[in-house]
């Protein structure tokens, strides 16, 4: 098939770069368009948009996908498909209508759980045990088409959502080539979703990823982990910002108050709602990421000082 390949970040990669590599024509991608980064903020280029000029292909940046320069583009390309990796941008109906097949999206989840813009980091929010991918056809609703195909992937103790989605980003590039193959050769045929188990993932903002101290010790180690890399758990101490890099559970100690820090010879504990968390790495507001140790060591801990 000829396809248009929709997406802008890394995530997006071992996708674009699996359907390269496949039988299938990467006619143009489309991204979103260059953005500001750095602290020059000058304009750079999507992943995505990186890529694909490294492989020579059209790049496409509508600032709105409803742009008529960019439909007639797309209806010229006249592609049969139009597989999607975290595009960021909602499709008018307009361009949902140009390929035969529609578009379809790979979405890091098992839908119809975690529906929106953040499930890999509600799956590890939530403690679910396993997850996955799905390709689905796109709808107007809010990522509510019918599925074509799912890949599952189990959620390790230590995952962070960042190693979660990298695992998922290479399984699920799998997944999406296979879909397109089963598409072409009529062998797939896409199923409605259950109306059961159907939950939601918002973005995760800034004050979602604040710790709260008087939560049990495993609901600390999800939100530091969830919120991992981004947008990084936080808390506060003597008045400033301090993220939390990682923590690590101590089952069954709990002298400590919820969020009153003791400094060891070679380990930070902070208590807890339930047993203490011993910090791993933190990160000051206005420098660099450091061990707990050393941090507690440069602030001169006091004992019974308090994070929260």
């Amino acid at each position: 098939m000829k396809l248009v390949f929709a997406g802008t970040p890394e995530v997006a990669l071992p996708s674009l770069d699996a359907l390269i590599a496949s039988r299938h024509e990467v006619a143009a991608v489309v991204t979103r368009p260059d953005a500001p980064a750095g602290r020059g903020r000058k304009l750079v280029a999507s992943p995505v948009a990186q890529r694909a000029e490294e492989a020579g292909i059209e790049v496409l940046r509508p600032t709105k996908p409803s742009d008529p320069e960019f439909l007639a583009r797309l209806a010229e390309i006249a592609p049969d498909c139009c597989p999607v990796v975290a595009y960021g941008a909602l499709l008018p109906k307009s361009a949902l209508d140009v390929p035969a097949h529609g578009w379809v999206n790979l979405h890091f989840s098992l839908l119809p759980a975690w529906r929106g813009a953040a499930p890999v980091q509600h799956a590890v929010l939530a403690g679910d045990e396993v997850t996955g991918a799905s390709t689905f056809l796109i709808e107007r609703g809010l990522d509510s088409g019918p599925v074509y195909g799912t890949v599952t992937e189990e959620v390790r103790p230590a995952d962070t959502s960042g190693d979660l989605l990298g695992r998922l980003s290479v399984s699920g590039a799998r997944l999406l080539v296979a879909t397109m193959d089963g598409v072409e050769d009529g062998s797939l045929e896409a199923r409605p979703q259950p109306a059961d188990g159907i939950t939601l993932a918002p973005k995760i903002s800034v004050e979602d990823a604040r710790i709260d101290w008087a939560a049990p010790a495993l609901r600390v180690d999800r939100v530091v982990r969830g919120c991992a890399p981004a947008p990084g758990a936080w808390t506060v101490f003597r008045g400033e910002r301090l993220k939390v890099a990682s923590v690590r559970p101590v089952v069954g100690l709990a002298e400590l108050a919820p969020g009153e820090v003791a400094v060891h010879k070679n380990t930070v504990r902070v208590g807890t709602g339930s047993y203490e968390v011993e910090l791993g790495e933190v990160q000051p507001q206005g420098k660099k990421r450091m061990s707990a140790g050393d941090w507690a060591r440069g602030a001169r801990v006091e004992a019974g000082e308090r994070l929260g």
